[in-house]
């Protein structure tokens, strides 16, 4: 191969010599200011513009130029480094000159500037020479390298700054534009060496649509890094800055090769190849092998709806920029590495199977895991059954993540989903007030007592409770079980792992202070799905038993709190976050209140969910994880939103299956058909509870799974009534929402006793 690019100066005519100063300054400003007119715009030198005035004109300008880094992909990884997806304006990946092919080096300058090392910035022979071919009536431009970088820059600082419409195309230049870039290429060529400013455009030139810079085009054209282009591959890009749309080799394959041909004619003549290179390269057939960007969390290898919950934490966050304009700006241009914390290990089953519960869903029925590590906070799985774009797989199609706040996903000025009411699964939050009383797991109350009137004694510390439930005050009812049978004393172990609803009100009137159910809700993290990060509201009776929309992420965490034995972590997704220069710029630390809820109250707590599958409404989950584990199940009064929370030591997930945008009874769980299975009624443990231990079965083992550590005795009490049997392991029921001061719904909304119902 012939050597590289020849160093050889024209000292005559260089800019550097005495005569070359002449030439410069008469090019610069007589031949600028009239034939430059003429050359680059005919109408603008019949305008009578001076020489004189384009002297001063050229005086007057700038003489530096602010080369900000141009935008560059932003890429989101998993915790192992594996990719999840990838964002950009343009599609631009950065790299150094020694990471080129030498090929498209040499055939850039051969094509575009081939005086490129002999030049100062802008080049009177060429100037000269373009005046005499167009005095023919030829088409020639003048443009050095230099100054086509320069017009680069200045298109990508005015698209930085949100610009898009001042953004001026070669076609469009006045002649004021064509002094300034001369005037600024040579402040450049004092600024940075050739190979700098060689690298500079070759990193910033648009090939493509979908492809800005060297090494995406590499890519985009061929499947390749731009260090290994061979001569002809090299050669079809060096032709494509010219005119990208209209030499597309994927669009105009004859007008392509031509015009790569002609840069190989150019690589010859100026000796960067030799005649057999030569020859070799223009037999060659274009043999493209286009690999198109995918970007955007839409179309993410892996985690459509993780990838959008951490580009909204981003967006949120002002470390990111001063506004959310800025924060979008930063991932769409500023090349960053997103690390997050998903665990691809987790997320395939996670994925897999909330697809495999619903099947083909022809009724859209949701599904969603989510699962956070205990006293870290970190979120390693995220999947739901639907997908972002059509054609994406069986599921249906959505943008709302049913996973995660409203704020935090799709949908937050649009009623996204924010959450859904986790009915029983609230029960352990008045279990965890009793217990932090110093009462006992094993204490028996009074689970016979349905009413609760307007002016029942609540003692409270913190304000009036809400709501009555007093069926001599229509259209209120007395408070409801799902069965009969279990109107009576019983331990409030035995309550919670049956989930009846009168024993946890039995609890909650043994307490020595309502409010301590609102302390234990704040200490596990619980809040409200509506991006608000209003606190759940406790004072509400109705509101005790689930009726508020919480996110599976808020109660995955908040059980997380149990498992870690009372240390709360706020859910982090983000480990960290590096700017294109590799320089860590920000991340989401681990930030844990140790004892945030009592340790022994977590500990205990912990062992009454341990018999929620091993005595009661879990029993009904044939899938067993043969590991210490504890969970609790939920249904919502219309059967339409239903839940399991379960953890081991190392785990928490929590499964949902139902209509996560309705909770109200316009949509019924009852005799429906879930993945060719009909059920008369749903409820947690019937399709959340397998799809909760299916997944952890798999996943289980690679975290900890060793015993929880044991509760105080004094937290347990003495022996209590276990009579229970596994044919009887079901639970009570939310009375539904009951707004502020008003009675819960009437009998006829909910399921009557003795129907068979099974909530948890």
């Amino acid at each position: 191969m012939a050597a590289a690019v020849t160093r050889g100066r024209n000292r005559i005519l260089d800019a550097g010599t005495t005569l070359g100063r002449i030439l410069f300054f008469l090019g610069v400003s007589a031949v600028c200011g009239m034939l430059v007119a003429g050359l680059m715009v005919p109408a603008a030198a019949m305008a009578g513009i001076t020489a004189n005035g384009s002297v001063q004109f050229f005086n007057g300008l700038p003489g530096e130029l602010t080369v900000a880094p141009p935008g560059q992909v932003t890429r989101v990884l998993a915790a192992d480094g594996s990719q999840i997806a990838t964002l950009f304006n343009e599609n631009r990946t950065q790299v150094p000159l020694e990471q080129m092919s030498p090929n498209i080096k040499n055939a850039i300058v051969a094509i575009e500037d081939y005086r490129f090392y002999q030049h100062g910035g802008i080049d009177p022979t060429g100037i000269l020479r373009a005046l005499v071919t167009n005095s023919g009536g030829a088409r020639q431009g003048a443009s050095t390298l230099t100054q086509q970088y320069v017009t680069n820059v200045l298109n990508e600082n005015l698209i930085a700054q949100g610009n898009d419409a001042q953004v001026v195309l070669n076609g469009q230049k006045s002649i004021n534009d064509k002094l300034r870039e001369m005037k600024l290429a040579i402040g450049l060529e004092k600024q940075f060496t050739k190979d700098q400013i060689l690298a500079g455009y070759l990193n910033i030139v648009g090939f493509n649509a979908n492809a800005y810079g060297i090494q995406a085009a590499s890519q985009y054209f061929f499947s390749v890094d731009a260090k290994d282009l061979t001569v002809p591959q090299a050669a079809l890009l060096a032709g494509l800055v010219n005119g990208p749309s209209l030499f597309d080799p994927t669009q105009h394959p004859e007008a392509s090769k031509t015009r790569r041909n002609l840069v190989l004619d150019a690589m010859l003549q100026h000796g960067y190849i030799n005649t057999q290179q030569h020859q070799d390269a223009v037999n060659t057939p274009i043999q493209l092998k286009v690999n198109p960007p995918k970007q955007g969390c839409a179309y993410a290898a892996q985690a459509q709806y993780f990838c959008d919950y951490v580009l909204h934490q981003i967006q949120n966050d002002p470390a990111y920029g001063a506004t959310q304009e800025d924060r979008i700006q930063k991932i769409m241009r500023g090349g960053l590495t997103i690390k997050t914390t998903l665990d691809p290990r987790l997320q395939g089953p996670a994925q897999a199977q909330v697809d495999a519960t619903t099947g083909t869903n022809p009724d859209k029925w949701g599904a969603s895991l989510v699962t956070v590590q205990p006293g870290t906070g970190k979120v390693l799985a995220m999947a739901q059954n639907s997908r972002t774009l059509a054609g994406q797989g069986t599921g249906f199609v959505t943008t709302y993540n049913f996973n995660v706040d409203r704020a935090d996903a799709n949908g937050n000025d649009l009623g996204g989903v924010g959450g859904m009411q986790p009915g029983s699964t609230m029960k352990p939050v008045t279990l965890a007030a009793w217990l932090g009383e110093g009462k006992t797991t094993n204490q028996i109350v009074d689970a016979s007592k349905r009413r609760y009137g307007v002016n029942y004694p609540w003692k409270t510390t913190c304000g009036p409770v809400h709501g009555w439930f007093d069926s001599s005050l229509p259209p209120s009812t007395d408070l409801q079980n799902d069965e009969p049978g279990w109107y009576r004393p019983m331990s409030v172990r035995q309550g919670i792992y049956n989930s009846i609803n009168t024993a946890t009100f039995a609890s909650l009137a043994g307490l020595n202070d309502f409010c301590d159910v609102q302390r234990a809700a704040y200490a596990i993290g619980l809040h409200l799905g509506d991006g608000n990060d209003k606190k759940i509201d406790l004072s509400t009776l109705g509101n005790i038993l689930g009726s508020q929309n919480v996110a599976p992420l808020t109660m995955a965490n908040a059980f997380a709190t149990f498992a870690a034995d009372g240390t709360y972590c706020a859910p982090i997704s983000i480990a960290e976050v590096d700017n294109a220069q590799g320089k860590r710029i920000g991340g989401q630390a681990s930030a844990c209140k140790p004892n945030a809820l009592n340790p022994d109250v977590a500990k205990a707590t912990t062992n009454v969910l341990q018999d929620v599958l091993t005595k009661g409404s879990g029993l009904l989950i044939p899938q067993k994880l043969g590991v210490p584990d504890a969970a609790k199940t939920g249904t919502n009064q219309y059967n339409n939103q239903t839940w399991v929370l379960g953890y081991t030591k190392g785990l928490a997930t929590a499964s949902f299956f139902g209509d996560p945008f309705n909770g109200s009874a316009a949509r019924l769980g009852r005799d429906v058909t879930v993945n060719g299975k009909y059920y008369p009624l749903v409820d947690g443990a019937y399709i959340a509870g397998p799809q909760w231990a299916q997944y952890m079965q798999q996943v289980v083992g690679l975290y900890d799974h060793g015993d929880f550590d044991a509760p105080p005795q004094n937290l347990i009490g003495g022996s209590s009534p276990q009579t229970r049997s596994s044919d009887q392991a079901t639970g009570g029921t939310s009375p539904g929402q009951a707004p502020q001061s008003t009675a819960p719904l009437p009998s006829t909304a909910r399921s009557k006793p003795g129907n068979g119902n099974r909530k948890g």
